[in-house]
């Protein structure tokens, strides 16, 4: 057979196989042929299988995370109010022993005391020149402080006072811690950053100028009556009064801290009023 013969041959038989159809083989119909092959249809089924298994794994995965961020949520509010009850709890014990303290230690509300003056300087000095104690020298550098405890029979402090020549300083405060003794005393110390037992007890006296007035005392227990002023008492009696604010202790500065050279003769006297 030449290749002219075999090139009709094959063209004749490529004809012949377009003519047919699926009717011409008995064992095959045109549905199972639409379905396509098998191997391509399980090849499909798997890969839509594994995506759709494979969202539906993400969809619980997201639906458990958003669950537990939801619960964490819940949770948040619930740990941030016991945290604000417990830092409550801490703050109340804290503050309540203070509070305490301060009710404990918080002085009354004090009254300013009533000041006079006179100018019978002469009849005052006259007077006390003939009364024990009435007459001392404040020297230098130095404060008097006379203590004076409140009594049960009076309602008052009362004091009058002079000097000869110069001028003095002069305040007054009250420690109400309770009173153990009723004698009226007097303590001197050489400077107010030096003061000996019984004036640590009632509070150094700061180092400020006198004719401004002194800022008080770290001691909570004393309180500022009047605070020390230089008092012209070389000029006209100086006197005044102060009723009892409860039991305690009045404290009656006579200071000549700020004098360098001069003594200070003082002519005073304290007494109670009903």
């Amino acid at each position: 057979m030449t290749a002219m013969a075999r090139l009709e041959a094959t063209s004749e038989l490529q004809s012949r196989l377009s003519s047919l159809s699926f009717s011409s083989f008995p064992g095959i119909t045109s549905k199972q042929c639409d379905s396509g092959p098998p191997g391509r249809l399980h090849s499909t089924n798997l890969s839509e299988s594994f995506t759709q298994s494979s969202n539906q794994a993400n969809m619980n995965e997201t639906k458990e995370g958003t669950a537990h961020l939801s619960k964490g949520n819940e949770e948040a509010p619930t740990e941030l109010a016991l945290g604000e009850g417990g830092e409550n709890n801490s703050s109340a014990g804290s503050c309540q022993p203070s509070a305490e303290i301060k009710e404990a230690t918080q002085m009354p509300p004090l009254p300013p005391p009533t000041t006079w003056t006179s100018a019978a300087v002469k009849e005052l000095k006259a007077k006390l020149r003939t009364e024990k104690d009435s007459v001392v020298t404040v020297y230098r550098g130095d404060i008097m402080t006379v203590h004076v405890p409140t009594v049960p029979e009076a309602k008052r402090v009362c004091w009058e006072f002079a000097t000869d020549g110069y001028d003095i300083g002069f305040g007054i405060y009250f420690d109400c811690t309770p009173v153990t003794s009723r004698s009226i005393t007097v303590h001197i110390s050489e400077s107010s950053d030096d003061e000996d037992e019984e004036e640590e007890l009632e509070g150094p006296l700061s180092n400020e100028d006198v004719e401004k007035g002194s800022k008080s005392n770290t001691n909570s227990n004393l309180a500022e009556i009047l605070p020390v002023y230089r008092q012209d008492s070389h000029l006209s009696v100086q006197g005044g009064s102060h009723d009892f604010p409860g039991e305690g202790t009045y404290l009656l500065k006579f200071d000549n801290s700020y004098s360098l050279w001069r003594n200070k003769t003082l002519y005073y006297r304290v007494y109670y009023s009903a």
